[in-house]
């Protein structure tokens, strides 16, 4: 390969990954066309991305980006996996697909979230966490509780200061002789 259809692919490579913070390097060496093909359909409707990538090219493209770090030990032909909703949902989805039957193939070798690289067993861990949904569905539920809490005791409180203040009233009635106030309209003054 010459160097300027090289330095082609390394360009093509940046423009791709323009604005991409973290990535998932996967091998799928093992897996023939037609199973990378429904892979790749499989995840483009998640809105995940997948490439092949030579090595050296990726080192090349990525060098002095966040992204670098996912390179440094890697060797040969890999690909690369990115997008998603964030870096939890795109674990998610490799590795709810590489335990299908189809592609036993699909194997993690690392990845990049903000300049840090991940070895495999850590994308596996990464893959555990609640994804941006979930965190917020556990965020509201926190919130919604403690307004409850702060509900049900204010609600509690003045049930009681309520409840105290009808037994009192009913104490002072028994201990001195009610008033009876007739809805007629009062007996007229005597005139002076």
């Amino acid at each position: 390969m010459s160097k300027q259809v090289k330095n082609m692919l390394v360009d093509d490579i940046k423009s791709r990954l323009q604005g991409v913070e973290e990535l998932i390097v996967v091998n799928i060496g093992s897996l023939d066309a037609q199973r990378t093909t429904q892979l790749r359909k499989q995840l483009r409707q998640k809105n995940i991305h997948l490439q092949m990538v030579k090595n050296s090219l990726i080192r090349r493209a990525t060098v002095s980006t966040q992204l670098a770090a996912a390179f440094a030990q890697t060797e040969g032909m890999l690909a690369i996996a990115w997008g998603g909703e964030d870096v939890v949902d795109l674990a998610k989805e490799l590795t709810r697909i590489s335990a299908l039957k189809d592609f036993e193939g699909l194997q993690f070798r690392g990845g990049a979230i903000d300049g840090t690289a991940m070895s495999s067993e850590e994308v596996k861990l990464i893959a555990k966490w609640p994804n941006r949904s979930e965190q917020l569905s556990i965020l509201s539920g926190q919130i919604s509780s403690l307004g409850g809490v702060l509900v049900s005791q204010i609600i509690g409180r003045g049930a009681t200061l309520a409840s105290q203040i009808a037994s009192r009233v009913e104490e002072l009635e028994k201990q001195s002789p009610a008033v009876a106030f007739s809805a007629e309209a009062p007996a007229e003054a005597p005139a002076e």
